[in-house]
């Protein structure tokens, strides 16, 4: 009964506004009520006539500056409100609404009608309710409208009076921040993440801090991510989602099993407590049995359209048989080439008939095109005609896809990137059993494996570390030139497993060699190693020739909140010895300083003697 008067009530005051739009006068209105009101409530005109001036008193008026002009409930012996001319206790009195009539409705109506310098002059007034700007928002957002959203929502927390959120603003709160996100707003993203974070009530802070290491997490800035966890654990300790984001966390940091121990203590903790819903149990019991597996289960069913398509690729990259052999032959000058057979070539014709992307020529890592928007064609078609995956091209292009989408996401790697890797892995030893030679990335058609390693290489890096450590040597022992910027990689991971020696040795390159682009990590690589090896004075060298490669980098380590650098250039490549480059490193880094003790305080005491 009450969703019958709901879908009424809704019917009946949209028509109402639309009536006193007219001219914004009560008894235009209530010739309406009286005509075409009743058709809207079952036919009942005293309902009719009774909800119009309940409707009416709540209405914001442009005529007005959006206030709204109540009428005054009269008396039972009085006049009715509705003009019938007979007394409220024989009239409007008599009537009972099915069900309550929300106080901020004719706003929430209005909101959704009006447009441009009109919608902007209401919002501007600060006479809309919370309520009435909530609801609004979060129906524009639901059905596309992006930019209305937006300006709706963001008045909503703008209001400068914190306490009088509803509590339902959670949604409307992350809804918000995702259309920073998806429209590139990043400054106002920031500043509505502080605003909260300093006057917001605890429960939008908790929220807002959940954001805030989600957000870090996929800028691979692990330092800053535990730092939002740490202080969202503080603000809302109970809240089951920081099970699913530390987690997260915990596998970014390569720690799974501690991981998989956390996400047990959290279900513990909270099934004791017996405030979930069986499904949010039933979620922390696998995320406990098997945090990885759990996390890549709820990132494919989120795919929605993908979904299949994913899980189909999973299971043929399970049994997908052995890798056939490569043409692989070494010249006289002692250097490895690959080239294409017929039978590769047409493969690969076949797969690029429905990928609709290839492989930036000059670049490393970059697609002409995004393919996902198409993606449930290919990964379809893909899984129909495994064969395709002998062509190296085609092993390539499904690498370049998966790594853009999934690659920083660790839970992903032993299901999409392990498998792969062990295909290419055999074509490689095919080719190194060719005898002593290097794989040079202008020779014949070897960009095509060694692209393909270098996405490997980064696609397990954090969810398959050992795995893509050893791809990486591998490659490097191929290509001693060091093409793809490998070096770094690997001392960086050495550096995350302990193997400080092994990693001091990568950071110096073949005799000869210039250090290159990677010339500050690979030197800030050296001085940590040399610091946990207690080497200090060399550790120092190495310092002094870093600080004069980029002068920013040692303050942006040991600096606790700094002021981020600008971004790096349109390929995410940033200027050697610029501030960018300074706060790359420093991103993807600094939780490595902060680890061994003293470390950071030594930085800054050399800082403050030099």
């Amino acid at each position: 009964m009450l969703a019958v008067w709901v879908e009424q009530l809704l019917g009946f005051a949209s028509g109402a506004l639309k009536a006193i739009r007219q001219d914004e006068r009560y008894p235009t209105l209530m010739t309406w009520a009286r005509e075409e009101g009743p058709a809207l409530v079952g036919g009942n005109l005293p309902m009719a006539q009774a909800l119009a001036p309940e409707l009416w008193s709540q209405t914001p008026l442009e005529r007005l500056g959006f206030a709204t002009e109540p009428l005054a409930p009269p008396g039972r012996n009085e006049p009715c409100w509705c003009d019938s001319g007979r007394k409220t206790k024989q009239c409007c009195g008599t009537v009972s609404l099915p069900g309550p009539v929300p106080g901020h409705l004719m706003w929430m109506l209005s909101l959704r009608e009006w447009k441009g310098d009109t919608l902007k002059a209401a919002l501007a007034s600060g006479r809309a309710p919370a309520q009435g700007l909530l609801e609004a928002g979060l129906i524009a957002a639901e059905t596309g409208q992006r930019g209305r959203a937006q300006q709706i929502l963001e008045s909503l927390f703008e209001r400068g009076d914190w306490s009088k959120l509803p509590e339902q603003a959670e949604p409307a709160f992350e809804i918000l921040i995702d259309l920073y996100q998806e429209r590139g707003f990043h400054r106002k993203r920031e500043a509505l993440l502080d605003a909260v974070l300093e006057h917001g009530p605890l429960f939008l802070r908790g929220v807002a801090l959940e954001r805030l290491c989600l957000m870090h997490l996929d800028a691979d800035d692990l330092d800053s991510a535990r730092a939002a966890f740490v202080r969202a654990q503080q603000a809302l300790p109970d809240s089951p989602t920081l099970a699913y984001i530390e987690a997260m966390l915990l596998l970014h940091e390569g720690h799974e099993e501690e991981a998989a121990e956390r996400a047990r203590f959290w279900f513990r903790r909270l099934a004791r407590q017996g405030e979930l819903d069986p499904d949010q149990l039933e979620f922390l019991a696998d995320l406990a049995d098997n945090p990885g597996a759990t996390l890549a289960e709820q990132l494919l069913n989120a795919e929605e359209d993908l979904a299949g398509p994913l899980a189909s690729l999973q299971a043929l990259l399970e049994v997908l048989p052995t890798a056939p052999r490569l043409k692989v032959t070494r010249t006289d000058e002692g250097r490895l080439e690959y080239r294409q057979s017929e039978r590769e070539q047409a493969l690969t014709e076949a797969w690029l008939a429905c990928f609709p992307a290839e492989a930036v020529s000059e670049s490393p890592l970059g697609l002409e095109d995004d393919p996902w928007p198409a993606a449930g064609e290919w990964l379809t078609e893909l899984c129909a005609h495994p064969e395709w995956l002998d062509a190296p091209a085609v092993l390539q292009g499904l690498t370049l896809a998966l790594t853009t989408r999934f690659g920083s996401l660790p839970w992903m790697a032993p299901s999409l990137f392990v498998p792969l890797a062990e295909r290419l892995e055999r074509w490689l030893e095919q080719a190194a059993a060719e005898g002593p030679g290097t794989l040079v990335w202008e020779d014949g058609d070897n960009a095509l494996l060694l692209r393909t390693g270098l996405a490997l290489v980064v696609g397990m890096e954090r969810g398959a570390r050992q795995r893509s450590r050893q791809l990486a040597e591998r490659l490097l022992a191929l290509d001693d030139h060091d093409s793809l910027g490998l070096r770094e990689l690997v001392l960086d991971q050495l550096l995350r497993d302990g193997r400080d020696g092994e990693a001091l040795a990568v950071s110096y390159p073949p005799e000869g060699e210039e250090l290159g682009e990677a010339a500050l990590g690979l030197l800030l690589g050296r001085a940590l190693a040399l610091f946990r090896l207690e080497r200090l004075d060399e550790a120092a060298e190495a310092l002094e020739e870093a600080h004069r490669h980029n002068v920013h980098a040692l303050a942006l380590l040991c600096a606790e909140k700094p002021r981020q650098a600008p971004a790096a250039g349109g390929d995410g490549v940033a200027e050697p010895g610029s501030r960018a480059e300074a706060w790359q490193y420093r991103t993807l880094m600094r939780d490595q300083w902060r680890a061994p003790p003293g470390a950071l305080a030594w930085l800054q005491g050399w800082l403050d003697i030099r």
